[in-house]
């Protein structure tokens, strides 16, 4: 199954974004807007950025009461979104009152589940009061997402290849966490992998962010992550 490159737009302001869109435009069909440039900027941003071409993933990560966070389903729907997060924490009622409200107002929009964070580690679970590994959180929570009717989820690729073997095989799994071969340091991420590793465990998408953006030549950067994710087959004479 092919896997996809997702930019993570994470800047401070719109007048940094505008460059790098400018140059990746043809090289990078997803940009992920998250709450910074969303909160900033609002839904008229999403759309700025869809008419340059870009399908959106909206990453608000709604976590509330599962009236609220299916109000904000049918508030969001307008927009020209293809992928919206929100927190599987929320539990079962939450995420299908949101599938519900999705599949009434915008049936082509991909709900994507959140699991564990991949800022998170066994440690930062232990002091929520979680007492066990995060593969072990996003198994449960993967299939708790699955059953309340959620078609994709958002976890660290060290995880794909245990939810694969889980879970339908048609369920979407976006994986951040993602750092090139000899990129050196993974920030806030704990939990990371190159991208071809990504693509070969089963990853749907990848979310790549600083690697690019900080690149000095972004789409050089980008070209290269989606040929690491995609080889092209070796011809023979």
């Amino acid at each position: 199954m092919p896997c996809d490159l997702i930019l993570a737009l994470d800047v401070p302001t719109r007048e940094t974004a505008a460059p790098l869109l400018r140059q990746l435009r043809g090289s990078v069909r997803w940009v992920k807007i998250g709450l910074q440039m969303f909160t900033a900027y609002g839904p008229d941003y999403v759309r700025a950025v869809a008419d340059e071409g870009f399908n959106i993933f909206l990453d608000l990560k709604l976590h509330d009461i599962p009236h609220t966070v299916a109000k904000a389903v049918e508030s969001l729907a307008p927009l020209p979104i293809g992928m919206l997060t929100l927190h599987t924490a929320g539990g079962r009622e939450m995420m299908a009152a949101a599938r519900a409200a999705q599949l009434q107002t915008k049936p082509d929009l991909l709900l994507l589940g959140v699991t564990v964070l991949t800022s998170m580690d066994a440690a930062g679970l232990a002091e929520l009061g979680v007492a066990v590994s995060p593969e072990a959180q996003v198994s449960r929570l993967g299939a708790l997402a699955a059953s309340a009717g959620l078609r994709g989820l958002v976890c660290s690729p060290l995880e794909v290849q245990m939810l694969r073997a889980q879970l339908p095989a048609d369920l979407a799994l976006v994986t951040p966490g993602i750092r090139p071969a000899g990129e050196a340091g993974g920030d806030d991420q704990k939990r990371i992998m190159t991208p071809a590793e990504a693509a070969r465990t089963g990853s749907t998408y990848i979310v790549v962010g600083r690697p690019i953006l900080k690149a000095k030549d972004p789409a050089a950067a980008a070209r290269a992550i989606l040929a690491d994710l995609n080889p092209s087959p070796t011809l023979h004479a």
